[in-house]
């Protein structure tokens, strides 16, 4: 099977196109094999990758920055994952694309199910809701992912900018009524791997039994304030050493942004559970490989005389 990935710099299909070896031919595709800004070459660029299976992650995911861009923000999140459903249609393929907890207004404390009601709030969640629409009327074999606060030892994310700044500053002032569950790309490598292991055939009846979609996300729940605590505790415990002494809790009405985020982006996750049988680990266990290798990276960094 030659399964395309799409946007392999990024967190999420970086840990996929790694994943992925044992299931087939992973086809790692960047910007330069496919430009979701460029819609017009996409056909040509799928037809020469000439993929059995694609997972795309690819994304605008400059949050605040799309209320500035929205028409870029809308052709790469929705005009592009359009393309690629309809050329996958034409081809009988199936497409796995993922999407996020910003489709959904972020009201009251219950998890999200997939069949409640979307309302996003900021650009960025209506770009990526108009890609599920787009995938949804394709008439491909689809299923959307939802997923939530991804990050990666690697990359640009939460997980590296607390680290960053644990080292810098003696104070931190962290967002403490937003809630949801940080999600490791690994996490969500793994579950896509899994959902792939026994063939096309069973992920195509599984598809179907989830309705084309499904909420991945790791299980429990905390703020962000939570996951900075847990970040700056694990790396200090592996020997990073941290100026920061106090990390401390404020309301989102504190720290403003140009994009509206959800204050409830907790993801129901029984459908994963149920219908693709597959159990995320806890947030603060899929945390610690991730500290182990970034902690591994900050102690070598340090040792290297300057």
């Amino acid at each position: 099977m030659r399964i395309l990935v799409t946007g392999v710099t990024g967190q999420i299909g970086g840990a996929l196109a790694r994943r992925l070896q044992r299931l087939g031919t992973v086809i790692p595709a960047d910007r330069t094999a496919l430009d979701f800004t460029k819609l017009d070459s996409l056909t040509n660029g799928l037809d020469d990758l000439a993929p059995d299976f694609i997972i795309n992650p690819a994304a605008y995911t400059a949050v605040d920055k799309a209320e500035d861009e929205p028409e870029l923000a809308n052709r790469v999140n929705a005009q592009a994952p359009g393309v690629l459903a309809r050329w996958a249609n034409e081809r009988n393929v199936p497409l796995i694309h993922f999407s996020t907890d910003y489709v959904y207004d972020g009201h009251g404390e219950r998890p999200w199910r997939e069949d409640d009601e979307t309302q996003p709030l900021s650009v960025y969640g209506l770009s990526k809701l108009a890609g599920e629409n787009e995938v949804r009327s394709s008439g491909c074999c689809f299923l959307v992912v939802r997923t939530s606060w991804i990050y990666a030892a690697a990359g640009k994310n939460f997980l590296r900018t607390i680290a960053r700044l644990a080292r810098e500053r003696k104070e931190l002032r962290v967002v403490a009524d937003q809630i949801g569950a940080p999600t490791s790309a690994a996490v969500i490598a793994e579950a896509v791997a899994a959902m792939l292991t026994n063939g096309l055939e069973r992920f195509r009846n599984r598809r179907d039994r989830a309705n084309g979609l499904v909420h991945l996300a790791a299980s429990g729940e905390t703020s962000w304030h939570g996951f900075a605590c847990a970040i700056a505790e694990g790396l200090k415990a592996l020997g990073v050493p941290l100026a920061v002494a106090d990390i401390v809790p404020i309301p989102t009405s504190e720290y403003p942004t140009r994009a509206k985020r959800p204050h409830n982006s907790r993801l129901d996750i029984t459908r994963l559970r149920t219908v693709f049988h597959i159990e995320p680990p806890h947030w603060q266990a899929a945390l610690a490989p991730e500290l182990d290798e970034l902690a591994g990276g900050l102690i070598k960094s340090d040792q290297i005389p300057v």
